[in-house]
């Protein structure tokens, strides 16, 4: 058999049948698959119901909690904005636009169920019961921002990209190991599933049908790299294929979808039925983080005013309006709470005690090197004074 003929065989998509003795047509199993990855949602970017089996059982002040979250959450956005600017903040990732995506996800949690958050996640982290001076910290690099109250659980965001797929199944084990009836649920961006650690993520997991849940953030742009520039893929939630875990692509700007799936994802893994990967379509309105990147380089305001369209906040606001349960003037006080919390949380961060050289060089070992102990000693000194 030539290496031409080996060529066209493969390239040709056939098959060598060795019951038969002949080449046989591959039936597309690449396509078959990806078309059953459809887009799911309950309500679409009018503001309107389009998939009433779906729609979650939620009560109307359970609506107007989640409706509130999702305006206090994109206030904080802003103000962090505005903070960073001033000099008041330290690195901090934007938010506004991915508030379906993650609040409505974390709605659907309970206070036992263990967050592995990214680093664009910290909204999740403060409605699990961080508090939000401690959130202003963890942007400054105090490590008290990193230092979780009891019984609030979460890890502190993690900067390594993907990684904190592999923390989830370690946590998820435990969690298995020990009988308890709770999930742990972790967040990436779409640039995380072109890490190795997304793979070992999911593949473990499955392999030890784990209760975790993995999201996959899909906002069109790792950084500052197009969506179709990281994979072929036609979608990201096929990717769980590979692992022989379940996986479902959400309108990520949809809040009733995102919880319903969330929901159902959270039942199973209850149910000793497996994890689950969830991938949101979503957007991000502002830059990748307030670190020097320009969206305008990589987005065209075209795209930007085409994805304003789907607002999460607004097409919630259409629905929960029409069903006579949302006011301007509860929107405007929700406002006014989240800027009055997010003042005193920077005062209070201010006037939490400065981090000390000598805490840094503590805690890098328990036994410190000599040059550490030497520079320790120095330090003490000039602290001291």
């Amino acid at each position: 058999m030539s290496y031409n003929y080996i060529t066209d065989l493969l390239s040709s998509s056939f098959v060598y049948d060795k019951r038969k003795g002949r080449v046989k047509k591959l039936k597309h199993i690449l396509e078959e698959i990806e078309n059953k990855f459809e887009m799911f949602q309950v309500l679409n970017k009018d503001g309107e119901i389009v998939n009433e089996e779906y729609v979650p059982d939620l009560s109307d002040d359970e609506l107007k909690e989640l409706m509130r979250r999702m305006v206090y959450t994109r206030v904080l956005d802003q103000r962090s904005i505005a903070l960073n600017r001033q000099g008041r903040l330290g690195f901090y990732a934007p938010t506004a636009g991915q508030e379906a995506s993650q609040i409505a996800s974390h709605f659907a949690l309970e206070k036992e169920d263990y967050l592995l958050p990214g680093y664009r996640d910290v909204p999740q982290m403060i409605w699990h019961g961080l508090p939000l001076y401690q959130a202003f910290l963890f942007s400054r690099g105090h490590y008290h921002g990193n230092v979780m109250p009891e019984g609030v659980n979460t890890l502190h965001p993690q900067i390594i990209i993907g990684a904190q797929y592999i923390q989830a199944v370690g946590v998820a084990m435990g969690m298995k190991l020990r009988g308890k009836k709770s999930v742990a649920v972790t967040y990436t961006g779409d640039g995380g599933t072109s890490e190795g650690d997304f793979y070992e993520g999911i593949n473990f997991a499955g392999v030890y049908n784990v209760p975790a849940i993995f999201f996959v953030q899909n906002n069109g742009f790792a950084i500052s790299v197009p969506r179709e520039m990281q994979t072929k893929a036609k979608t990201l939630a096929q990717k769980a294929v590979a692992a022989g875990i379940e996986g479902i692509q959400v309108d990520g700007m949809d809040p009733l979808a995102v919880y319903a799936v969330t929901k159902h994802a959270r039942e199973r893994a209850l149910n000793d039925e497996g994890p689950m990967l969830i991938e949101t379509i979503t957007y991000r309105y502002g830059p990748h983080t307030m670190a020097g990147d320009d969206p305008r380089r990589y987005r065209t305001e075209d795209l930007d005013n085409e994805w304003e369209k789907r607002d999460p906040l607004i097409r919630f606001r259409t629905y929960l309006t029409n069903k006579g349960l949302w006011t301007p003037e509860e929107e405007e006080e929700v406002i006014e709470q989240a800027k009055d919390d997010i003042r005193e949380a920077i005062k209070q961060a201010d006037n939490y005690p400065k981090q000390k050289v000598t805490e840094l060089i503590e805690f890098m070992f328990e036994e410190l090197p000599v040059n550490l102990k030497e520079q320790l000693e120095e330090y003490r000194r000039k602290e001291s004074n």
